[in-house]
């Protein structure tokens, strides 16, 4: 399953490494953090509530907007 989390707050690389450090840290959590698109792709391969992705995030420093469910083939 993939979702995405569009990510407020997020300003530069540095910013995009501690996302993406912050959601690789949860385990069956893969993450492609897109800084320009200020949004983080999740490939999730066991079942992992929105409300952790969120936690993590917020831990980090960021704001989560939105978060969307993604089916099928998609980059």
């Amino acid at each position: 399953m993939k979702k995405v989390i569009q990510i407020e707050n997020m300003h530069c690389q540095h910013c995009q490494m501690r996302i993406e450090k912050a959601l690789n840290s949860i385990q069956g959590v893969n993450v492609r953090v897109d800084l320009k698109k200020k949004q983080a792709v999740v490939t999730l391969e066991t079942d992992v509530p929105d409300s952790q992705l969120i936690h993590a995030i917020e831990e980090a420093g960021y704001s989560v907007s939105e978060i969307s469910e993604r089916k099928g083939i998609f980059r």
